[in-house]
């Protein structure tokens, strides 16, 4: 099991370079043989949400009042994808 992130700089954001990078990651991850990746998101994040879910990842629940920032409480969700070669 690996946990990724993926962070894009503002002037790169909706031009395809997250999935470009997600995916090359998903990729290299099989090859390695990791068989499940997970990602924890901040639930207002809809974008990265829709990125991971584009990148075959599911939500496995919600993790409430996991950071404070800044000097709010945060939930993050929990999303997981499974390896359909790796581990199979």
């Amino acid at each position: 099991m690996a946990e990724v992130g993926v962070y894009i700089a503002v002037q790169f954001k909706g031009k395809g370079v997250g999935k470009t990078l997600l995916s090359s990651l998903v990729s290299a991850s099989q090859s390695a043989g990791a068989w499940i990746l997970q990602a924890s998101i901040f639930v207002e994040s809809e974008a990265s949400i829709a990125l991971h879910s584009a990148c075959g990842f599911r939500t496995v629940g919600t993790r409430e009042r996991i950071g404070r920032l800044p000097g709010r409480w945060r939930d993050t969700l929990l999303m997981e994808r499974r390896s359909e070669v790796a581990g199979a």
